[in-house]
């Protein structure tokens, strides 16, 4: 499977270098991708692993993940336009402070048919290289539609060791959003740190 992870920072740089190890052949997407970021990036993930222009990587890859800053991603999708039609498309990016966190709407006015999931914006990269916590594997709650590529983004989410919790389709995004404010202000406003995740406990132990 070829992933283009557009953004080279703690989540997209720490998903590459996991994915990388698992054998996905990963190519960061970036603006410059001679820029230290890129390039610590792609040192962390290892020789099998490729930086790009962010149009390149993504025109390649059957799995593109978002991970900059929410602000820049209206113009980053609008530029690619339907290079993201048919492909598995990830919004990891966050908003905080706006009325709507994610990009989903942005991504789908830019490329009507993309597979579009939100996901990895309710924790803190730390927790993506260590998922269990206090002896407890650590939750990834998303949304996003079912169907075949569900299978890709759970199979995605528990390589990094996280277990996949489906909140629903992305009717139920809002809800995704907030818990990665919920993390927030837990690890800051409330001063427990960025080794803090969330688990959904059910009585059948089920997801």
């Amino acid at each position: 499977m070829r992933i283009a992870i557009v953004g080279s920072g703690n989540i997209g740089g720490g998903l590459g270098a996991l994915w990388a190890n698992l054998g996905y052949a990963i190519t960061f997407g970036a603006r410059d991708p001679h820029s230290p970021k890129a390039q610590a990036a792609l040192g962390a993930a290892g020789a099998a692993a490729q930086v790009a222009s962010i149009g390149d990587a993504v025109a390649q890859a059957d799995v593109v993940l978002f991970a900059i800053p929410g602000a820049a991603m209206a113009e980053t999708v609008a530029g690619l336009g339907d290079t993201l039609n048919g492909k598995l498309v990830i919004d990891a990016t966050n908003q905080f402070g706006q009325p709507v966190m994610n990009a989903i709407a942005a991504i789908q006015a830019a490329a009507p048919q993309a597979i579009v999931y939100r996901a990895f914006n309710s924790i803190g990269a730390e927790n993506l290289a260590e998922p269990v916590l206090g002896g407890v594997q650590a939750d990834m709650l998303y949304a996003g539609p079912d169907g075949a590529a569900r299978a890709t983004i759970e199979q995605l989410i528990a390589d990094t060791g996280l277990r996949p919790v489906r909140a629903g389709d992305l009717a139920q995004a809002a809800l995704v959003d907030n818990l990665g404010a919920l993390w927030g202000a837990l690890a800051y406003g409330q001063h427990m740190g960025r080794r803090l995740a969330f688990k959904v406990l059910t009585a059948s132990g089920a997801a």
